[in-house]
């Protein structure tokens, strides 16, 4: 029976270590993240479909340029001498035969109308493509932006822990001097409420750690959080003392700008082919093919070609309605691409100027993190020398734990406000 419950002891321990390995969290930098994101998310792999179907468009408008080929069978069964039909212009007589053949058109021109529906196609086509990139700079932004926020969220986590364990420590030692009568029981008291707010602020970083890794899943195209023990980053080169470089670059290379301009070329293009839909239509069409079967008095083949000149006279002005129609959209894009300059040139200094204060909160908050920690010390001197209150004590723990969560989020603040500026000049690639 011992050696039993010994075997199921052992079992169970195995079984804990193992389940203990199978959590064990997995090692992630940032890059990494990036890779995966990139590798892993849904939005991507739309985006590149997109594009590819966007190429295939391009293929269908110039498909007219080439010759058309194409097979019929027909086999019809007639009176006699039939000639005449109701309901139609009879050019020819009505014949019993069975025919098949082939036949060849090729467009000769029709003035660059479908040169120009090809160009605007592929610009279309381009700006699908550039349109990933814009996918992947917010994919990118997102996930460098949450990997900040779970870094700082578990910064966070780890001074809440270490003030649990000093405000409990606290606490036993004003215990143990109250029951010597070196303190009152409202020193306890106060002790007490300051180890509670402490548990508070430790269960809320618990839950911003579970919140910010739950964002992180999200941003790598997971469903649901995934253990990861996430690599601290270096800080970046310092920022330019200016916006206004950062400005032109965001306009020259913003993905989402390029995107526009080239819409607006296209809108361009297909407003100068609607232009062009009341000239005329030149092709050419050939038939060839035989009889197998028919009416005797039917040759055994066929075979004919000839030149077919299509000239629009009246429509209803369907043809000037939309050209304006594509003029009007094509200047609406051309507006569009202004609004867009000035919303991209405005990002870009806000976030710079959100990312230089967060640089320079980074020296004020290491300083104050060094004045608490010597004002904490100098008040517990001077409570435990009985000159202080503990309504002193517990205002200089307050004030360190302040210091160390704004120390702790400084870092992580800049770094994320360097991803978001990173983003609005179009740097993420």
């Amino acid at each position: 029976m011992r050696s039993r419950t010994q075997f199921l002891a052992c079992a169970v321990i195995c079984s804990l270590a193992g389940s203990a390995a199978g959590q064990q969290a997995e090692r992630l930098t940032l890059s990494q993240a990036e890779e995966l994101a990139l590798r892993n998310h849904p939005r991507l792999a739309s985006a590149n479909l997109s594009a590819d179907a966007a190429k295939a468009v391009v293929t269908q408008t110039r498909a007219a340029l080439y010759p058309m080929l194409g097979t019929s069978f027909t086999s019809i069964g007639a009176d006699h001498e039939s000639t005449m039909a109701a309901g139609a212009v009879q050019t020819s007589s009505l014949y019993s035969r069975v025919a098949a053949g082939v036949t060849l058109s090729q467009l000769i021109t029709d003035f660059g109308r479908t040169g120009q529906l090809t160009e605007s196609a592929r610009l279309r086509a381009a700006a699908q493509g550039e349109n990933v990139g814009n996918t992947r700079a917010q994919i990118l932004v997102a996930v460098d932006t949450a990997y900040y926020q779970a870094l700082q969220a578990e910064s966070v986590l780890r001074s809440a822990q270490a003030v649990v364990e000093s405000r409990r420590l606290t606490l036993r030692q004003v215990r143990a001097m109250a029951e010597g009568s070196l303190k009152s029981t409202l020193d306890v008291r106060f002790a007490e409420v300051a180890v509670s707010e402490a548990e508070l602020g430790l269960f809320q970083a618990e839950n911003s750690v579970q919140a910010s890794r739950a964002r992180l899943a999200s941003a790598l195209g997971f469903e649901s959080p995934r253990n990861f023990s996430l690599v601290d980053e270096p800080m970046p080169p310092p920022l330019d003392t200016s916006a206004d470089a950062l400005v032109a670059e965001a306009i020259r290379q913003r993905p989402d700008l390029v995107v526009l301009r080239m819409n607006r070329d296209a809108a361009q293009r297909l407003a100068k082919a609607e232009s062009r839909l009341r000239y005329p239509t030149v092709s050419i069409v050939a038939v060839a093919g035989g009889l197998p079967a028919g009416d005797p008095r039917l040759h055994g083949s066929y075979s004919a070609a000839g030149l077919n000149v299509s000239v629009p006279v009246l429509n209803g002005g369907l043809f000037a309605a939309r050209q304006e129609e594509a003029e009007l959209r094509a200047q609406a894009t051309a507006k569009d691409l202004d609004d867009l300059t000035v919303r991209v040139a405005e990002d870009v200094r806000v976030a710079w100027l959100e990312a230089n204060n967060a640089f320079r909160r980074l020296d004020v908050t290491a300083r104050l993190l060094v004045q608490a920690n010597e004002a904490l010390r100098l008040a517990q001197a001077r409570y435990d020398s009985g000159l202080g209150s503990i309504v002193e004590l517990n205002q200089a723990q307050l004030s360190q734990v302040s210091a160390q969560i704004a120390a702790a989020s400084a870092k992580y603040e800049y770094l994320g406000r360097r991803a978001v500026l990173n983003f609005a000049i179009g740097a993420l690639r």
